[in-house]
């Protein structure tokens, strides 16, 4: 359902829309009760299915339970006549899709936001919560440098779990998701057991948490293909193109990321609070700094390399021009001659710099023009 600005739902006056995912339009909002901006995320139609309506106001309600810095809070769920929606945080700042758009991020600062990333999804793990769609799109940076998980279990709200095994209904397309036109998760960051249709538990946020670590530190997505087909078969059977990471990430970091991206689940790290350890440890041991200090050298060496070698081209033009070009630089003087001032013209050709002379001798001389 599409909204209009100024139109109101209860005490919430829509300013306008901001944004249009998988499972509902979102709209900025004034709340007319406490006077802030919030989000707002229209719903598909569920009021006409009673069981769909039931477990969209369970899992609602263990969703606005969630309190972290690092999860965009959910302030709980509203209704207005037949339009379900969500009240959420309005979060300013930029998606982490822009931020690597612009090109890999580097290392120091892509770990340090993967670290905040962890700690939102160690939140909600332990709460028994999965994110089921994280995703760069799902991630802000605030312009205070603060991360949040944007959509935050919303996926859940739509899913029943008894029908998510259906081989029939891959990519995680249940029949109520079906008859709401809703795909549930981003196909290049699903986890291969999510893209084959098959029930999932936190190790597929743990998966996405890697897809997106990789394409941080790479500016390129770990799984890709030219259509959702040929990526959902890339997430299920490639690995992704370990060579395209910049510098030199240390290894703790590739193993750690080998480890999150492993095929089957029992393969994978278990925790994501093992990842934000392990993150944290590449940083104390000094490895990332280290490996940030060789990256800086190595680029300061290309620079000197392209620096000389561009010195070196622009001397042998030089060379060539001065070796080739002045030969047939013609010189040419004016001046007054007799009584009647007449105009005369000589000219000579010179094979070196110098101050125009009279040319002498009979070869200068038959180069004359009077």
């Amino acid at each position: 359902m599409t909204l209009a600005p100024g139109q109101k739902l209860t005490h919430y006056d829509i300013i306008e829309p901001i944004g249009k995912g998988g499972i509902g339009e979102v709209y900025r909002a004034r709340d007319g009760k406490l006077g802030r901006d919030v989000a707002i995320k229209v719903l598909p139609e569920i009021s006409r299915d009673a069981e769909r309506l039931a477990r969209f106001q369970r899992e609602a309600k263990v969703l606005a339970s969630l309190n972290h810095p690092n999860i965009a809070a959910i302030h709980g769920p509203e209704q207005s006549g037949d339009i379900h929606y969500f009240v959420l945080e309005l979060v300013p700042g930029e998606t982490l899709a822009e931020r690597v758009a612009r090109g890999p991020i580097p290392l120091d600062e892509a770990i340090a936001i993967a670290i905040k990333i962890a700690e939102g999804l160690e939140e909600a793990h332990e709460q028994g919560i999965v994110h089921r769609d994280l995703k760069p799109a799902n991630i802000k940076l605030t312009p205070d440098d603060k991360v949040k998980i944007l959509d935050f279990g919303l996926a859940k709200a739509f899913v029943d779990d008894a029908h998510a095994a259906d081989d029939s209904m891959s990519p995680t397309i249940t029949r109520d998701a079906t008859r709401a036109g809703v795909i549930l998760g981003t196909a290049a960051y699903m986890s291969p057991e999510q893209a084959k249709g098959k029930r999932v538990d936190r190790r597929t946020d743990i998966f996405a948490f890697g897809s997106v670590l990789y394409e941080m530190l790479s500016g390129r997505k770990a799984f890709r293909g030219d259509g959702v087909s040929d990526v959902l078969a890339a997430v299920i059977k490639d690995d992704p193109d370990w060579d395209v990471l910049p510098g030199a990430p240390p290894a703790l970091l590739r193993r750690m990321m080998r480890r999150c991206l492993a095929k089957a689940p029992a393969s994978r790290l278990q925790h994501i609070g093992d990842v934000r350890l392990e993150l944290q440890e590449a940083i104390e041991s000094g490895d990332v700094q280290d490996s940030v200090a060789a990256t800086s050298v190595g680029l300061v060496r290309m620079s000197v390399v392209a620096a000389l070698l561009l010195g070196l081209l622009v001397g042998s033009l030089a060379m060539n021009w001065l070796g080739r070009g002045v030969a047939d630089v013609v010189v040419c003087q004016n001046r007054i001659e007799g009584p009647h001032h007449s105009w005369a013209a000589r000219c000579w050709r010179t094979d070196r710099f110098r101050t125009p002379t009279e040319p002498s001798g009979p070869q200068a001389r038959r180069r004359t023009a009077r």
